[in-house]
């Protein structure tokens, strides 16, 4: 009986661990490639630039991923901790945050 609960509990904590990696899978085609674009351009600093500085902000907080919006030139990252879900709105030019909201 036991062994079928080790079982659930490994299962839960891999797919917990895969979250992050499944987020910026899943974020649209057509989003990542006007964020490439507008890198390319020199309008908006890299993702990994933006999340070197943002996400050691946010201690105790599990990352899940970004969105870009081409028109804002925002990047919008998704945090959760303790069931509530957290954003933070960046400035892709600057890397200055915009807001918090949650």
């Amino acid at each position: 009986m036991q062994k079928p609960i080790a079982l659930f509990f490994a299962a839960s904590a891999l797919s917990l661990a895969m979250l992050p990696v499944t987020a910026h899978a899943q974020q649209r085609p057509d989003e990542q490639n006007e964020a490439r674009r507008d890198l390319r351009s020199g309008a908006v600093r890299s993702l990994r630039d933006i999340e070197r500085r943002i996400l050691p902000t946010k201690p105790g907080m599990q990352y899940l991923g970004p969105e870009y919006d081409p028109a804002a030139l925002v990047y919008r990252l998704k945090f959760i901790r303790d069931g509530r879900v957290m954003f933070v709105d960046v400035d892709a030019r600057t890397g200055q945050v915009l807001g918090e909201s949650r």
